[in-house]
């Protein structure tokens, strides 16, 4: 059994001394090169296997990782990234890992930069990076390649930035399969409608961008007679003014019965239908925020795509964890399932499970 060599063991195969053993093992200084490789083929010899956890409790020193995410108004796919850090942090209490959750304003640079030289000054042993633009994202990342320290990219996938390891779904395969599915029960209809929320002409994320490239490459090679018309809707509004721009679109749009939005906030437009009673019309979206999964409910939502966001948030936590601490080689790139949720199982859908 490997847990049954001791280092003396391995001290006696290789004809060097105990001390030699444990630096070899720690990947410390001190050893010669004849030592060193006299250590290594004992080791392979014996078919040795550390016991990374027991090594790394036996070091007894804490972990900081710091967790960068948007600002947000209680919406369920936040949270659940938010609890699923938590979680993978009380997994691993005995390690002493704490974790600290900041936030940034979405679309501003300013804010961006502010968090980012806030981690920076408490000198972190891992990050887990929400990325807004990939230009002022790099800024930041570079930095961190420059001294050493290991970054995880969760939600929005931009390997240029030459992240430790992503985990969120293949956005392009998700848009896709989202216009795929649409067309299930889409597939007479002359025109579609694709809700975007929007800043100044900008998308909520890159993720969301290339969505739309998925849906269209779908809807282009399959329902090409199709017409996609975009709805632009303001990130920052009141309920009364989303009511209005709907209500113009519908006005001049009457023959709309299937939309579309690629980001999490279907309930606008599902709300909006609820109440004028318009029931021939129906939207589809992602993630498994409270009020989406209200209208999916009572018909207003057609579909939505969860995301595992709790997931997300373990796995990224535990990427550094065993990167970090166990010193574990770590899988590049994670993408999550494509699950797709109906009125007739939204209630099974296990938010929590991993």
């Amino acid at each position: 059994m490997t847990e049954k060599i001791r280092i003396k063991d391995i001290a006696m195969r290789a004809g060097v001394s105990v001390g030699t053993v444990d630096r070899v093992l720690h990947e410390r200084p001190n050893v010669s090169e004849s030592a060193r490789k006299k250590v290594e083929e004992a080791l392979k010899e014996m078919n040795y296997q550390p016991n990374m956890y027991a090594s790394a409790l036996a070091y007894n020193r804490s972990y900081t990782f710091y967790v960068l995410i948007p600002k947000h108004d209680q919406l369920a796919y936040w949270e659940e990234i938010e609890e699923g850090v938590q979680t993978a942090v009380n997994a691993l209490r005995d390690f002493h890992i704490a974790a600290h959750i900041e936030y940034y304003k979405r679309f501003d640079e300013g804010s961006f930069e502010e968090v980012t030289d806030k981690c920076l000054q408490n000198n972190p042993d891992g990050l887990v990076i929400v990325p807004t633009d990939i230009e002022v994202t790099r800024k930041f990342t570079d930095k961190l390649h420059e001294i050493g320290t290991p970054f995880v990219l969760l939600d929005s996938y931009m390997p240029d930035l030459r992240p430790l390891a992503f985990f969120g779904q293949n956005s392009f395969s998700s848009g896709y399969f989202a216009a795929r599915m649409l067309m299930l029960i889409a597939n007479q209809e002359k025109e579609i409608v694709l809700m975007k929320i929007t800043k100044n002409g900008q998308m909520m994320s890159k993720q969301q961008d290339n969505r739309e490239v998925g849906f269209r490459h779908y809807m282009r090679d399959h329902y090409p007679s199709i017409e996609i018309i975009t709805l632009e809707m303001p990130f920052e509004a009141t309920r009364a003014e989303y009511d209005e721009l709907l209500e113009n679109f519908f006005a001049q749009h009457p023959h709309i019965h299937q939309c579309i939005t690629l980001g999490s906030r279907a309930h606008i437009m599902g709300d909006f239908l609820l109440r004028t009673n318009r029931r021939d019309v129906q939207i589809m979206g992602y993630d498994m925020v409270g009020k989406n999964a209200e209208c999916l409910r009572l018909g207003s939502v057609s579909f939505l795509i969860a995301q595992h966001a709790y997931q997300q948030g373990y796995f990224c936590v535990n990427a550094l964890f065993r990167a970090i601490v166990l010193k574990k080689k770590v899988e590049p790139v994670n993408y999550m399932p494509i699950e797709l949720l109906t009125k007739e199982n939204v209630d099974f859908y296990r938010r929590e499970q991993l």
